[in-house]
Formats: C-alpha cells, structure tokens, sequence
C-alpha cells in the first residue's frame, strides 16, 4: 500500500471506556479510530467522541456485529481491526499495514508477554482452533485478533458470523478464496481495564468456542 494512504481503524467496543484513551492516544499518525459501540453502559462512546473518534453505533450485540458495522462504515480503501482493551500495542498497525503490499490479509499472532496476559484456557482453546484451520489449508497460529486488509476485499467475503465465530470464518473463507496470509507476531498483554469478555473468564472461553463451533460445521 502507498505509505500516505490513510487506514481506518475498526475498535468494536462494549464497556471499554477505561481502556480506550490509551488506545487512541497510541494509535500511528495516520490511523484514524471508528469507534463501535456495540451498546456500552459506561460511557464509552462518549470518551470516544470528546477524544475526536468518529463513533458508530451497533445495538446488535456480537463482536462480528460490532466489526461489521465498522466495515460498512468505513471509507478507507485499507482497514485495521483491533480490540479496544489495550492488549495489543496500537503501533504495531504501521508495519503490519505496510505488509499488505504483495499480500491480502496481515494478521497478528498474539506472543504473551507474561502468564496474566492470556490465560491458559483461552491459549489452549485458541491453539486446537489454529490446528483445525492449518489443517484446512490457512496457515496461521492464531484467530487473527488484529488484522488489516482491503476494506472492499473484507466485504466481498461475505463473513455471516455476528459473534465470536467472525474472525475464524473470515480466515476460512479468506483461505477458500485463495487470499494470501502472512502472519506476524504482536506482543499480548494484560488489558487495560476490566475483564475480558472472551479470555477472562472459562465461561467466556467456552462462549466463544461454541460460536467457532457453529462455523466449523
């Protein structure tokens, strides 16, 4: 991609108002923040808006949902999607874009940088999920929890999960439409505030995992 070309930021949000200055203040020149509320009750699209984000309602709950709604959103010709918990480091987006030249879709392979950044029920569930998509012909070691592509190309997929499926049937079907991956590491830590939704808790994982499941069958 031409280096100032600018990149949308898609940040599905659900109660992320602690986390999510952070966030933006560590975003790259350049990278400008969608905002997804997907129906937060602590005041996060309102810090998002007074911080400058453009901010997009989606009342729908679902973290496919939320991601979704900020791809149609979107204007940019290259998106970003990352979460808006602070786990992962804002400025690895700038060289994960510059990837995109020659490839269809850079996604990130999460490198915890301690034992409280990822728990181990999550980390197993996540591992025998990347084994099942190797075995399928995507070759990646992670769900691609921050990614960047081609906004158009993304569409054109047709993802239909609106939950915690989204990001596995977007590397199913970016691998059955013959899309070109190249996987980078991203340092993983601790969120910046609360709990995660999916890893903190076994009840979440397995939340999560059931929404994979749909889409693996």
């Amino acid at each position: 991609m031409d280096p100032f070309d600018p990149v949308e930021v898609v940040l599905p949000c659900l109660d992320e108002a602690a986390a999510l200055p952070g966030v933006l203040a560590a975003l790259p020149p350049g990278f400008r923040p969608l905002v997804v509320d997907n129906g937060s009750t602590d005041g996060t699209a309102e810090v998002a808006a007074a911080l400058g984000a453009t901010v997009v309602p989606e009342p729908r709950r679902g973290y496919g949902a939320a991601v979704h709604a900020g791809l149609l959103a979107a204007t940019a010709d290259v998106v970003a999607v990352l979460d808006a918990d602070g786990s992962v480091d804002p400025a690895v987006l700038e060289p994960m874009a510059a990837r995109l030249c020659g490839t269809d879709l850079v996604a990130g392979r999460r490198i915890p940088t301690g034992r409280r950044a990822w728990p181990w029920h999550a980390q197993a569930g996540n591992a025998a999920v990347a084994a099942l998509l190797r075995r399928r012909g995507v070759p990646v070691h992670d769900i691609a929890p921050v990614r960047v592509a081609r906004r158009t190309d993304l569409l054109e997929l047709g993802v239909t999960d609106r939950a915690f499926g989204y990001p596995l049937e977007l590397l199913l079907r970016a691998g059955a439409a013959g899309w070109r991956i190249a996987e980078v590491d991203v340092a993983y830590r601790p969120r910046a505030g609360g709990r995660s939704k999916v890893s903190g808790s076994v009840r979440g994982t397995l939340r999560a995992a059931r929404d994979m499941a749909a889409v693996l069958t």
